[in-house]
C-alpha cells in the first residue's frame, strides 16, 4: 500500500501559527511536532523549516525584505525614503548620509505596529524589548562597531550564523537595506519585542 501524499497545511490564531504536516485525509498530525516558543508566539507549533515558517513569529522581516535595495544617494543628493525612515527618531529631517541602520529598524517596526527606540543610535537597542540568550531569525542584533566600549555600533535583523559571521538584513549595510555579514564576536546582544 502507497504511502498517502502529505500537504502542509498551517493555521493561524493571532499570535499562534500552527503548522503542521499530515495527510489530507487524516484528523492527526503525520509527524510529532516540535514546539517553539517565542515572546510573540508563545504556541507555534512546526514540523516545516522553511523560511515563511521561521518567520512567522517575526512578521516585520517581510516588512524588511520589501525594501531591500533602497539605497543611499551620492553627495549632493538624499534618497527621501531614507529621510521618511529617520521621522520615527530623534533625527527627523535628516537625510541619508546620517548613519540610518537603527532609523531603519525603528521604521520596519512601527510598520508592524510596534514601537522601537525612538533613537538614532543603534546601541539604544540593547535596553529595548526583551534579551534573548540564542538568536532567533527576525530578533534585533546589536554589534559594536570601531571598540566594543564605544557609543558606535550598528543594529540590524538577524537571519542565520555560520561559523565566523551573523547574517542580517539592514539598512545602511553597504549604504543600503540588504543582507550583510558581520563577525559573530562584534555582536553585543540580541533583543526581541515584550508582550
Amino acid at each position: 500500500m502507497a504511502p498517502e501524499p502529505v500537504s502542509r497545511t498551517t493555521h493561524n490564531y493571532g499570535r499562534c501559527a500552527i503548522i503542521s504536516r499530515r495527510p489530507p485525509s487524516s484528523p492527526q498530525c503525520a509527524a510529532p511536532h516540535r514546539m517553539v516558543s517565542t515572546p510573540l508566539a508563545r504556541c507555534r507549533m512546526t514540523t516545516l523549516s522553511t523560511p515563511q515558517a521561521r518567520e512567522l513569529a517575526a512578521p516585520w522581516l517581510a516588512v524588511a525584505r520589501s525594501e531591500m535595495g533602497v539605497r543611499a544617494f551620492p553627495l549632493g543628493e538624499s534618497n527621501p525614503r531614507i529621510t521618511a525612515y529617520h521621522a520615527g527618531t530623534n533625527i527627523q529631517g535628516y537625510d541619508d548620509k546620517a548613519s540610518w541602520c537603527s532609523s531603519f529598524v525603528n521604521w520596519v517596526l512601527a510598520q508592524s505596529g510596534i514601537k522601537g527606540t525612538g533613537s538614532a543610535l543603534a546601541r539604544s537597542w540593547l535596553d529595548w524589548g526583551e534579551p534573548l540568550e540564542a538568536p532567533v531569525p527576525g530578533c534585533i542584533a546589536v554589534l559594536w562597531r570601531d571598540d566594543p566600549a564605544s557609543w558606535r555600533g550598528h543594529v540590524g535583523f538577524w537571519l542565520r550564523k555560520d561559523a565566523t559571521q551573523v547574517h542580517l538584513l539592514g539598512g545602511n549595510q553597504l549604504d543600503a537595506v540588504c543582507e550583510n555579514g558581520y563577525p559573530r564576536t562584534c555582536v553585543l546582544g540580541y533583543r526581541w519585542p515584550r508582550g
